[in-house]
């Protein structure tokens, strides 16, 4: 092989370390992030992702380009290996879009929980609302404006509002399990691809 084939070949294996190999370490760590909620972890491995898969791009020309200078470009493990490598992209960017689904999907959770955490405070406003004892004390059912049946009302409404409530902080979640699982899925899958194409560069070099 001639300087500039070796140079290229340099080339397609600085790309093979340098950006397979973290963008499979962002898509492995992603389901455990995302199984402990840590938004700000997940959003650096999605960064990574986007990057790193990018660069990834950079595996297939220097290939590309060694195989035709080296005259088998029309090999049949070379189309293979192009054709698998081309999946392996696609994959990627599924993966990407799932990892800022669930980053969504935690931080409405987050917000959610955020809301729900305000109620100690809405309880402490409504001591001080004319309902409310001298001493800050509940006046009884029987004394308070319109009555017992007022009470009750109240009582009814506010025990709703929390039922309605507890859809909003599950449904979030379940998202994220869905992308995780999904995640996990499909990044085995693209290291499979890439193992099955370091087989068939070995095997046939």
């Amino acid at each position: 092989m001639s300087f500039s084939q070796h140079l290229v070949l340099w080339l397609h294996v600085a790309f093979v370390i340098f950006t397979i190999g973290p963008v499979t370490l962002a898509i492995m760590s992603t389901p455990r992030y995302i199984r402990k909620r840590d938004i700000r972890v997940l959003r650096y491995l999605t960064r990574m992702t986007f990057i790193f898969g990018i660069g990834s791009l950079g595996v297939l020309l220097a290939g590309l380009g060694l195989a035709t200078m080296i005259s088998k470009a029309g090999k049949p493990w070379i189309i293979v290996s192009a054709t698998l490598f081309v999946v392996a992209i696609l994959l990627l960017g599924l993966i990407y879009r799932d990892q800022r689904r669930a980053i969504k999907a935690l931080e409405a959770a987050a917000a959610t929980a955020a809301g729900v955490g305000d109620g100690p405070a809405s309880a402490t406003a409504a001591s001080q609302e004319p309902g409310a004892g001298a001493d800050g004390g509940q006046v009884p059912a029987d004394q308070a404006p319109g009555g017992p049946a007022a009470a009750a009302g109240e009582t009814a409404a506010g025990t709703g509002q929390h039922q309605a409530g507890e859809p909003a902080t599950a449904i979030p979640g379940q998202l994220a399990s869905v992308e995780r699982g999904r995640i996990a899925m499909i990044g085995g899958v693209v290291s499979l691809i890439w193992l099955v194409s370091l087989v068939l560069m070995i095997w046939n070099s």
